[in-house]
């Protein structure tokens, strides 16, 4: 598959867009440079062929979350262990999906505008290192393809961390 600046993903199905997104991967990640080029690239990535709202990582540093590389609007600088979706995400090491974020319970909300957001945990040598935050304006926007799709995409992120 071939990547043009002018390459449109609105009229592909989530699944081709999730084949599009795991072979412009292979395509670009590279394992002789740091983390945060590599996941620079995926963020921009999958900000392009998603256009989700909000599209990002933040890492484990000194028992916090701490914002890494992302595309989107500003966002929160420091999660605590167990705050917010990306903490309690990080604190139960299991994907959350959230179709309302209005209704989630100690949801930080970094922008108004977001609705629906779907947090995967990263792993490195079994441990968290991290966490991929997807936020979307739509209520309800992402299921269970998002959750297996994105899931499969930590994992071969975690081999450039």
């Amino acid at each position: 598959m071939e990547n043009t600046p002018n390459m449109t993903y609105s009229g592909l199905s989530v699944p081709q867009k999730y084949e599009h997104l795991h072979a412009f991967w292979n395509g670009i990640a590279d394992d002789q440079v740091d983390w945060v080029a590599n996941l620079s690239n995926a963020a921009a990535l999958m900000k392009e062929i998603f256009n989700w709202w909000w599209v990002g990582f933040y890492r484990v540093n000194n028992n916090k979350l701490i914002l890494g590389p992302f595309q989107g609007p500003s966002a929160c600088t420091k999660i605590d262990f167990g705050k917010g979706v990306c903490g309690s995400s990080w604190k139960n090491e299991s994907t959350i999906l959230v179709p309302n974020v209005h209704e989630f319970e100690g949801h930080i909300a970094c922008s108004s505008i977001s609705n629906s957001e779907i947090v995967v945990p990263i792993f490195k040598d079994n441990k968290i290192w991290g966490v991929l935050d997807v936020d979307s304006e739509h209520l309800n926007h992402f299921n269970d393809i998002d959750k297996i799709e994105l899931e499969k995409f930590c994992q071969s992120i975690s081999a450039f961390l």
